[in-house]
């Protein structure tokens, strides 16, 4: 396995937030893919972005991605240069998204009547954002209470909302009882710490699975485990959050450690902030940050969408200029209420409309900026591939647990070298947004310092 890629189809750009020096590619075209597969890292992502989509659209990506990767692993096959794959649809760890949609499409896909996949693991454990699985059952922790996530504002989204946090029902739920609760296998916590490896070798016909899992150690051993059965041929599907993608690549700590991570602010100058994410946790985010020496509130009211876009772009880019010219940090963020709509389309058209605007003020940020931070996993989506217009970047690291900071190319033509921090909207308590700036803004704080509210 020690030619083994990881590759991972993130339906945002947070399923990097556990690791390190890899690419985080914007475009899949063939030539693209190629080279990330090539690339030293032993895992790349690919950002679809398909959580702001519908399912029809999101499984016309999906396909496309993978047809694409089919197509450069057996190119880089036929001149010598053959891959093992592991393949990851990376997801929401509070169960938001195309599922069972995206995975279907990946088994049609990237596996085939001869060698399809003999199963397909849902794992959203993910220890750094408080999410845990056991009995196979999921949980948020909160405040240091285990909240069954079907009892969290998450379950009552608008386009990916879900009535039960036991994962064999939620799958029933969500393949609209295709695939059965009873006919669902169970990794429980018993198993993951055990000896799993002859039932994983026992596993057919893209059977589905769950899995519990509390701590790293769970699935760090259970990973070991996957991997010793696909050495021994068989083929496995997973959709996950980002913790096993952890245990799956087993990497060395981050080159530079958090608390130097300001070493990547350019020229030591001030940065901006941009919020989109409207979830209860990112407001409290940014009430805390605004209260923060030195910030510019930019209020972007969404309620004068879509008419005085051009209007509101251009007032916006006015006041961030010259706040960052006053040596200040422009937070710029979206009108806090959520609307209403008719139907989960108007409501992912509308939210395509708000992104589009909020990328036409990155694009009028001045050129000067030390850092971007992005709150929200669509918004960081379109910060890299729209406002930045980057085909890949680089992460470096996390500058919080949960948050990565990639690097836009020393060659980009506004923004050289900048650090970008991808901050997912439903992770750190409240202080964490003020926490990642004060890290990057103010270095000459004491770590105590950096995190005291």
């Amino acid at each position: 396995m020690s030619n083994t890629k990881i590759i991972i189809l993130d339906d945002d750009p947070t399923g990097s937030q556990t690791v390190h020096s890899c690419l985080l590619l914007t475009r899949w075209d063939v030539a693209t893919l190629r080279a990330a597969i090539l690339d030293e890292a032993p895992l790349f992502f690919v950002l679809t972005n398909t959580r702001g989509m519908d399912a029809s659209r999101a499984a016309a990506i999906t396909a496309e991605v993978c047809q694409n990767l089919k197509t450069a692993l057996a190119e880089l096959a036929a001149a010598g240069r053959k891959f093992d794959t592991l393949f990851v649809s990376r997801s929401d760890s509070t169960l938001r998204g195309h599922y069972p949609v995206e995975t279907d499409v990946m088994a049609e896909v990237l596996g085939d009547r001869s060698a399809g996949f003999d199963a397909h693991f849902l794992i959203p454990a993910f220890f750094e954002g408080g999410r845990v699985t056991r009995d196979s059952t999921h949980y948020l922790m909160v405040d240091g209470v285990a909240v069954p996530t079907a009892d969290t504002e998450f379950a009552r989204d608008s386009v990916f909302g879900y009535s039960t946090s036991y994962l064999p029902d939620y799958v029933a739920e969500k393949t609209r009882g295709r695939i059965p609760a009873d006919r669902v296998e169970r990794f429980v916590l018993s198993d993951v710490r055990g000896n799993v490896l002859p039932r994983l070798l026992n596993l057919k016909d893209n059977a589905c699975c769950v899995v519990d899992a509390e701590i790293q150690s769970d699935l760090d051993g259970f990973a070991a485990q996957l991997m010793e059965a696909v050495a021994r041929g068989k083929r496995f599907l997973f959709r996950s959050a980002a913790s096993l993608i952890t245990a799956l690549a087993n990497l060395p700590p981050q080159p530079v450690p958090v608390a130097r991570m300001s070493a990547y602010v350019r020229g030591g100058r001030p940065g901006a902030v941009v919020v989109g994410s409207h979830v209860k946790k990112s407001t409290a985010q940014l009430q805390r940050l605004l209260a923060e020496p030195g910030m510019v509130p930019v209020e972007i009211d969404v309620g004068r969408l879509p008419a005085a876009r051009e209007s509101l772009v251009e007032a916006a880019c006015q006041v961030a200029r010259e706040a960052h010219d006053a040596g200040l940090t422009p937070v710029i963020f979206t009108s806090r209420t959520e609307r209403g709509f008719a139907s989960q389309g108007e409501r992912l058209a509308f939210g395509e409309t708000v992104s589009g605007t909020l990328m036409d003020i990155v694009r009028g940020l001045p050129p000067t900026l030390g850092f971007l931070i992005s709150k929200g996993g669509i918004t960081s989506n379109d910060v890299l591939s729209t406002g930045l217009e980057l085909a890949a970047a680089r992460v470096v690291g996390q500058v919080l647990a949960g948050c990565s900071v990639v690097c836009c190319p020393d060659d980009h033509p506004r923004y050289p070298g900048m650090p970008v921090v991808i901050f997912p909207g439903n992770v750190g308590d409240d202080a964490a947004l003020a926490t990642v700036w004060r890290r990057l803004a103010r270095p000459d704080l004491s770590p105590a310092e950096q995190l005291a509210a």
